[in-house]
């Protein structure tokens, strides 16, 4: 019986799990080639799972709710139609076959004050007496040095309180100043375990809490978005310059031309598709803002890929990609905002549509303000806020002397990793936007 395996796929460059959120066929069922097969979730999108090839769910590997490593085999299909006779998954007699090692688990918590000189088998016990790690788990375990009681202590947020990669590289992060404190004896030594536990439970509640006071448990994007820009904040030192641009010409020019260009298109010109093309212009003048870091090297993106926050139902923003901004044209920008910002809003983007982002825009403005401060969507190493545009007073220069005129105003704000980008470098490429942004010629044809 000839099969096809159906593996998870690659949703971004940051991106090496997934969770399974819902199985739409079932062992059995026929499928037809891109008939979705399952829906999966990461910390930046929802989407469907299409099926390859034609043929029948022959076998689920993990059920909903797991979280699964990029690449991994999670379904299988067989390309023949030949009946499949409904069993349990590998995942399903994996749980069961580990349960009758409960029995023993008594004997290694005895052993846990000599785990150093435990046999390993004893310690496989206290594993499966548990509960289930995965083998990306355990090898994170063994690099880092976690023996496995110590293991048997750290806080799950997958299925069945299933450990995770992100609750490893979470403990691990809080766990790099506990040995001096458990060594040193002296009296500062009890705050030690304090910090401890902030880093290894920070979902615990308090038991202080109030009537008064409403407790939400965040929902799973939002925890994984909250460690993302955790782990932003702890991989790129952040450094951010403002300038005040003039953007009186291009007010003007798309107040003038929107109406004729939706009917000549049937596209709506708002202001992203102009910043996404003053932006690449600028990637262009200043190519090492379009970079990412590899250890001690700086890999310069040839490509110039600008990702645009779009916002989603549930409020949370989300990343699509334009790729190769600078090889399209004003309408062709257009295009693929509205295309990006319609889909997001259904959630119906693809993953490669997510992926392979060397620059970020995100517009602070559409929420009213005036400018911002925007966390690095890594591993990129800058990502630029445009603000609300407000009339104000300025001054102009002109033949006749200077003179005060109300303008239309908007801020920039350009965050960048003050690893790689110098303040030279970020400053002037963000005044370089603004260049392009206030030379906008009100003449410009459509």
């Amino acid at each position: 019986m000839a099969t096809v395996d159906l593996v998870m796929p690659k949703m971004g460059e940051s991106i090496m799990e997934a969770t399974i959120l819902k199985w739409n066929k079932a062992v059995g069922d026929t499928i037809e080639m891109d008939e979705t097969v399952l829906e999966i979730a990461t910390d930046k999108v929802d989407t469907e799972v299409p099926s390859p090839v034609d043929g029948v769910l022959a076998e689920i590997k993990y059920q909903e709710g797991d979280v699964v490593a990029v690449g991994e085999v999670i379904a299988v299909i067989s390309t023949e139609g030949e009946a499949v006779q409904t069993a349990p998954t590998p995942a399903v007699a994996e749980v069961v076959h580990e349960a009758p090692a409960a029995a023993p688990a008594p004997t290694p918590v005895v052993q846990t004050n000599g785990q150093h000189h435990a046999p390993a088998v004893a310690t496989a016990a206290v594993i499966t007496a548990s509960r289930f790690y995965s083998p990306l788990v355990k090898n994170i375990a063994q690099k880092e040095g976690i023996t496995m009681s110590e293991l048997e202590t750290i806080p799950g947020t997958g299925r069945d309180g299933r450990v995770t990669k992100k609750d490893m590289l979470s403990y691990i992060n809080g766990r790099t100043a506990a040995p001096a404190a458990i060594a040193a004896p002296i009296p500062q030594t009890v705050a030690a375990p304090t910090m401890l536990s902030a880093s290894a439970a920070p979902i615990s509640a308090s038991p202080s809490v109030g009537g008064d006071v409403e407790i939400i448990d965040m929902d799973r994007m939002r925890k994984l978005i909250s460690e993302h820009m955790v782990r932003s904040k702890h991989t790129s030192p952040h450094v951010t310059s403002f300038v005040e641009a003039d953007v009186t010409n291009l007010v003007n020019w798309r107040n003038k031309i929107k109406k004729q260009f939706q009917e000549k298109y049937g596209e709506k010109i708002t202001f992203t598709p102009i910043f996404v093309e003053a932006v690449a212009k600028a990637i262009t003048d200043f190519p090492m803002i379009n970079v990412s870091v590899d250890g001690d090297k700086i890999l310069r993106k040839k490509n110039i890929n600008i990702g645009m926050a779009a916002a989603l139902p549930s409020g949370n923003l989300i990343v699509p990609v334009i790729k190769n901004a600078d090889h399209l044209s004003l309408l062709g920008i257009a295009k693929s905002v509205n295309d990006y910002a319609t889909r997001a809003r259904a959630n119906k983007l693809k993953p490669d549509e997510i992926q392979g982002g060397t620059f970020t825009l995100t517009n602070v403005g559409t929420f009213g303000n005036v400018m911002g401060t925007p966390i690095i969507n890594q591993p990129q190493v800058a990502i630029m806020a445009t603000g609300a545009i407000r009339k104000k007073p300025a001054v102009i220069e002109t033949e006749y002397g200077d003179v005060i005129a109300v303008r239309q105003m908007m801020f920039l704000s350009l965050s960048y990793d003050h690893r790689v980008v110098d303040g030279f470098l970020g400053g002037s490429f963000l005044r370089r936007v603004a260049d392009y942004l206030e030379a906008f010629d009100v003449n410009r044809g459509i």
